[in-house]
């Protein structure tokens, strides 16, 4: 049976506001005597509180006061975790009991550089006291400047070498709809719809008289994620996220990933792009082969679509390459895309989205084809253009590579450790997946609730996304709570039985 950590705290008197008195009572009389006078559920939750460094906040904290306040005004599009932060520095976090948290998520992979770091926010301080948004009815420096650096850098690391121009967004999303427009636009071009009259009915689609080209459809690939919004959702095929939103965007098929055996009928005249991650980061650090990367390009090429790559979390050194797709990971400059899409690290957190696209793409679109209110104002641009420098670093590169092997080493033992629990390590430099044979849920709580945040992928995949800054010293302790938590979720002596506050029982780790 699966071990499951319980989430909600328990129905107790004031845990956290009686436990000092209660432990300075037991320092008078004698702990083992005052506590075994203590009711059960309240003893547990002393020696929880006793044994854990951050567990999850219970009902009467200060926390949960905060959350009540606020939850019944947000639209409930997420389950978030009990802790509330305000507070980070570097690779860690405070929430708002003052307790610190090692982060390895860095946002989801948006916080290359760690939590405010000094120069984003000297950027930020003096751009804000500058000039924040002028719109893009007129120019700004920071926005071609930004553009200018994204294409030196790219071209100058070996990737995308026919890299062009870059378009300001705001998000991946932005930058992937972006590219789909960019895609579909292209197509047009090369097989144009009927001519139209007129008359505005003209302009009303049906399936017996169509008025978009031929050369529409995009391409993607199962356990991809691309975004929320109804172009790049549709570009996203898990029916989880789907599913409410249906009907999705006409024109999206779906093949499998790393299959380069179906391209020739999955790619076909009528594509017009094809959008693949060269590494899946939600759907489980799936990292697509050379040989797969390289046949998508080729048969792009055969029938005319654009190649897409969204390196939004693989992106910006990530993986010890400035691109996911350079050479230095293997892949040859023949499989090199046409359109790429960034966002995440760019900002460390303030959001921004670019979308880099060759001369031929550029040369396709015109005036009003596209555009954004907020896309390119001074603010974003300065910090992602600040960002870039300390990205393109090649020490920090470098860094990234020796701290993959901090956590491979730590992997391993524990695969020997745990054969049936764990079961592949995959991913490159600071974007790994520890696959397990079971729900890794209670993992991240357990970790959680020892100081160090965790997020999953896929189908039972635990993910590591740090900053790229952690240390390796920070790597050893995390590793270390990461180890102590497996054992309490996995092995029978860390588990005990105890009454949920529903009545019913619950398999709880200590």
């Amino acid at each position: 049976m699966a071990l499951r950590l319980a989430s909600r705290p328990l129905a107790t008197t004031s845990i956290s506001t009686s436990l000092k008195a209660v432990l300075k009572r037991n320092a008078s009389v004698g702990a083992a005597t005052a506590a075994s006078t203590l009711p059960g559920d309240l003893k547990r939750a002393i020696e929880k509180e006793a044994s854990l460094a951050t567990p999850d906040p219970p009902s009467d904290s200060q926390t949960a006061r905060l959350v009540g306040d606020q939850k019944p005004y947000m639209v409930p599009t997420y389950v978030r975790a009990p802790p509330m932060f305000h507070k980070g520095e570097g690779c860690y976090l405070w929430d708002v009991e003052n307790r610190r948290y090692l982060d390895l998520t860095a946002g989801i992979a948006v916080n290359a550089l760690g939590h405010c770091d000094p120069g984003v926010a000297n950027a930020i301080a003096q751009q804000a006291s500058t000039l924040v948004h002028t719109s893009n009815l007129y120019n700004n420096p920071w926005i071609g400047s930004l553009s200018k650096l994204l294409i030196d850098l790219t071209v100058s690391s070996g990737a995308m070498q026919n890299a062009s121009r870059a378009f300001v967004c705001n998000s991946g999303s932005e930058a992937n709809e972006a590219a789909i427009k960019f895609a579909r636009k292209i197509g047009s071009q090369i097989s144009p719809p009927p001519s139209l009259s007129s008359s505005p009915t003209s302009l009303i689609s049906s399936s017996s008289d169509p008025i978009h080209s031929s050369k529409h459809k995009i391409v993607s690939f199962q356990s991809s994620f691309h975004g929320r919004t109804m172009g790049s959702l549709s570009a996203t095929p898990n029916p989880k996220y789907q599913r409410p939103f249906a009907p999705m965007l006409p024109g999206f098929k779906y093949g499998t990933f790393n299959d380069t055996s179906s391209l020739n009928t999955l790619i076909t005249e009528n594509t017009c792009g094809v959008l693949v991650e060269p590494i899946q980061g939600e759907g489980g650090i799936q990292v697509a082969t050379p040989a797969f990367l390289t046949a998508l390009r080729r048969r792009c090429d055969e029938v005319g679509a654009l190649l897409i790559y969204d390196e939004i979390q693989c992106g910006l050194s990530r993986t010890g390459s400035f691109w996911a797709h350079g050479p230095a990971n293997g892949i040859p400059v023949e499989a090199q895309p046409d359109v790429l899409t960034t966002a995440k690290a760019l900002g460390n957190g303030y959001p921004v989205g670019a979308t880099l696209v060759s001369e031929r793409v550029s040369n396709g679109m015109v005036t009003g084809d596209h555009g954004t209110t907020f896309g390119g104002n001074p603010l974003a641009c300065r910090v992602a253009h600040y960002m870039l420098g300390r990205l393109a670093d090649e020490e920090l590169q470098k860094g990234v590579l020796e701290k993959e092997k901090v956590f491979r080493r730590h992997f391993e033992g524990l695969k020997k450790r745990y054969p049936e629990i764990v079961q592949e390590v995959r991913g490159k430099g600071l974007m790994l997946g520890l696959q397990l044979s079971q729900d890794p849920a209670p993992v991240v709580t357990a970790c959680r609730e020892r100081g160090l945040l965790v997020i999953t992928a896929g189908t039972n995949t635990l993910r590591f996304v740090p900053p790229l800054v952690v240390s390796k010293e920070q790597i050893e302790e995390g590793m270390s709570i990461l180890t102590e938590a497996i054992k309490v979720v996995f092995e029978k002596e860390g588990v005990e039985n105890v009454l949920g506050t529903d009545g019913q029982q619950e398999m709880r780790a200590r």
